[in-house]
């Protein structure tokens, strides 16, 4: 099997760029790839095979007339489908909008084409980024590629599957309660979900609009900062997207941690919830990997996990609620059980209840902000547990596999790496936040961190 889909963005740009890698050959390598194995892992909605080999064309003779326009350019992008992309259908994986075909593009979707990526197709979601992995939707559900019986999180779940697959070098997922984290962790990439404000919602299917967070997923923190150079732009459409001063996500990599503080949130993971002994193992070792380079770790107090946790699902269900009301009351039937059962929740809030939650979230946000006066980043597991068996529903349940929630509430920046690998081989995570705005050094500190550990050079065995 081909090993160009095993590239890193980083090393795909560069062959790209000095003429020792054709745009056409790897787009040509990763649609051999989704040919053969998407069957079984159902990554992908729609495959872009024809617009994507056409762009990769497009793409060669730019190129080789010296018109590099920079890291994407010629790269293999899927798309989470609730991205709008013009011409081609945005399905959020739900029968309801099946035949919903955009006009225009999402911005960032926008943003990426002018970068000269090139769209390999729209990936596989939750239902609306809410409904669970569930079996009663017109496509199946994604499949975690380092163990088909096991769930790939979401409700970015096509995006981190694809990614750590090889079908595609990187994604755009959205991250809501923790929606590109969650398949980051149990899928073994890189999620970056960023400050809130950073990137453009706009074109995207909403879900919750004071915590939704568009992102890119990739297999590691530097092809993350590379999307991101790119992503970080002002829409002055999007009345909650920033204009931060312009940074070099990448060109921030590198240089040690010398000096940098990190607080350990000790208690979410050791008396909040309680987590597998191999991850809070390999918490450690990540900890101890921190301090060889550099850096100095003390532990750190905030609220009890399940504050930020129910803050956010009171304010995430009434606003979901609040956009799909229509829908649920003329066609219920159009939603699978799982999607219907969510979204109507938020019916059931009272007014009272989602402003003493916006109330509450104000607390926690400034509760943070002064715990970052003495630290530079937070770290702490980014799931409890490794993969669990596919279709076993965690809301549902009860069970709450992810420390995620945290920062959507917040609008921190938040990071998830592959930091080891259970015993059984399955990924284990490490998350890394810090201040607004300071995504780039949550990156540089994930880059390190996987050059430290050695993670990134083992793929799912599925795969190879």
């Amino acid at each position: 099997m081909s090993a160009l889909p095993f590239l890193t963005i980083a090393e795909a740009s560069a062959q790209l760029r000095s003429g020792a890698l054709s745009p056409v050959d790897l787009a040509k390598a990763q649609f051999a790839r989704i040919a053969e194995l998407d069957g079984r892992l159902n990554s992908h909605l729609l495959v872009l095979e024809d617009s994507a080999m056409a762009a990769a064309r497009t793409a060669e003779a730019e190129i080789a007339a010296g018109n590099w326009k920079g890291p994407l350019h010629g790269i293999p992008i899927g798309l989470k489908d609730i991205y709008n992309t013009e011409g081609v259908a945005t399905t959020g994986h739900s029968a309801l909008f099946k035949d919903h075909v955009p006009d225009e593009d999402a911005f960032t979707v926008g943003l990426l084409r002018a970068a000269g990526a090139v769209f390999t197709g729209k990936l596989a979601t939750w239902e609306f980024a809410i409904g669970g992995t569930s079996m009663d939707l017109p496509w199946p559900p994604a499949r975690n590629p380092w163990d088909l019986s096991l769930d790939p999180s979401g409700s970015s779940s096509g995006s981190g599957a694809a990614v750590a697959a090889g079908l595609c070098l990187g994604a755009m997922g959205t991250d809501t309660g923790g929606s590109i984290r969650g398949p980051a962790a149990w899928c073994g990439i890189a999620g970056h979900k960023p400050t809130y404000g950073y990137l453009s919602r706009r074109g995207i299917l909403p879900l919750s609009f004071s915590l939704d967070h568009a992102g890119p997923m990739c297999w590691t923190s530097e092809d993350c900062a590379l999307m991101m150079d790119v992503l970080a732009v002002h829409d002055p459409l999007d009345a909650a997207c920033a204009t931060p001063p312009k940074v070099s996500f990448a060109d921030a990599l590198g240089g040690g941690l010398a000096g940098l503080r990190v607080g350990v949130v000790r208690h979410f993971f050791e008396t909040d919830l309680t987590t597998d002994p191999e991850t809070i193992a390999a918490f450690e070792t990540s900890l101890a990997a921190l301090r060889e380079l550099g850096a100095g770790v003390v532990d750190v107090t905030l609220s009890p996990f399940g504050v930020y946790g129910d803050t956010g699902s009171l304010i995430s269900r009434s606003e979901a609620y609040a956009f799909h009301q229509h829908w649920l009351r003329t066609t219920p039937e159009l939603y699978g059980a799982y999607g219907r059962q969510r979204l109507m929740a938020g019916a059931f809030i009272s007014a009272a209840d989602y402003v003493n939650a916006q109330r509450q979230r104000a607390k926690l946000v400034a509760e943070v902000a002064e715990v970052m006066k003495t630290v530079d980043v937070l770290v702490f597991p980014t799931a409890r547990c490794p993969a669990r068996p596919i279709g076993e529903d965690s809301m549902a349940s009860g069970f709450q596999p992810f420390f995620n929630r945290a920062f959507n509430v917040t609008g921190n920046p938040g990071l998830s790496i592959c930091n080891g690998y259970s015993s059984s081989g399955l990924p284990l995570s490490l998350q890394i936040g810090g201040r607004p705005f300071e995504d780039a050094l949550v990156l540089k500190v994930g880059d390190a961190l996987e050059k430290a550990l050695g993670t990134r050079s083992k793929r799912p065995a599925f795969a190879m």
